[in-house]
């Protein structure tokens, strides 16, 4: 696993963050450094899909990156089922073609390169995943994703969504941002890593608050939300239809 130091080094320009090449062959660093966790959210999402996994039904990881939930789930789930992994960026997928290749899977499965915001095929599907994905997808088409789930969904199968979040106190907003980048410290990113990332993320990364989740997957056709997961900024939110 290649270390992440994609923002090391002073920039006079900080463009958008992207997931191209620079980003992928570093993203497993990147996420068990940045997310708080994190491990214990993949657990958790495993407990979860093999609660709600159906046999001869489909999962659906959209925004799969570098393949390491699939992989993750494959181990976990004795159903037969067929794995999709779905995301915008082909370094990704070559990443994770490249593990789940090493991995040898028992379940099939099907890698496809996917710009969410054009919506998603999902069909015959129990157990749905959108880990730190949601939060890319812009607004103005995150109503669009949720009902193409929430219709290709079974009638008692999940979405299990993890998200950065903002708070609705923008004291508390201000107090869970510093302890997050005080775990991102702690993980050995310094400030100029820290902050020149935020620049990148800025206008791609846009969160909601845990109400406006818990509002959108009503309204795109989820009858059932709950919180599984909190720590300050990042939640997770178990949805059924």
């Amino acid at each position: 696993m290649s270390k992440d130091e994609t923002f090391k080094k002073p920039r006079q320009h900080i463009e958008n963050f992207n997931f191209g090449y620079d980003t992928a062959v570093v993203f497993d660093d990147m996420l068990n450094r940045s997310v708080p966790f994190y491990s214990e959210i993949q657990r958790m999402i495993g407990e979860l899909s093999v609660d709600f996994a159906v046999p001869h039904t489909n999962l659906y990881d959209l925004g799969c990156s570098t393949g390491t939930t699939l992989c993750f789930l494959d181990h976990l789930l004795n159903e037969h089922m067929m794995f999709f992994g779905l995301d915008s960026s082909i370094d990704m997928l070559e990443q994770a073609k490249k593990k789940l290749a090493g991995a040898v899977l028992k379940h099939p499965f099907e890698l496809v390169l996917k710009n969410l915001e054009q919506g998603a095929e999902i069909s015959n599907s129990s157990v749905t995943i959108l880990n730190l994905t949601m939060q890319f997808v812009r607004p103005m088409y995150r109503d669009r994703l949720l009902s193409d789930i929430a219709n290709g969904t079974i009638e008692g199968g999940c979405l299990i969504l993890v998200e950065k979040v903002i708070q609705l106190n923008s004291t508390l907003d201000r107090l869970f941002i510093k302890h997050y980048y005080d775990f991102k410290k702690r993980n050995g990113y310094s400030d100029l890593e820290i902050s020149q990332k935020r620049e990148a993320l800025e206008n791609v990364l846009v969160p909601y608050n845990v109400e406006e989740n818990m509002k959108m997957l009503k309204r795109c056709g989820f009858s059932t939300t709950e919180v599984f997961f909190r720590w300050y900024n990042f939640c997770g939110i178990l949805a059924v239809k």
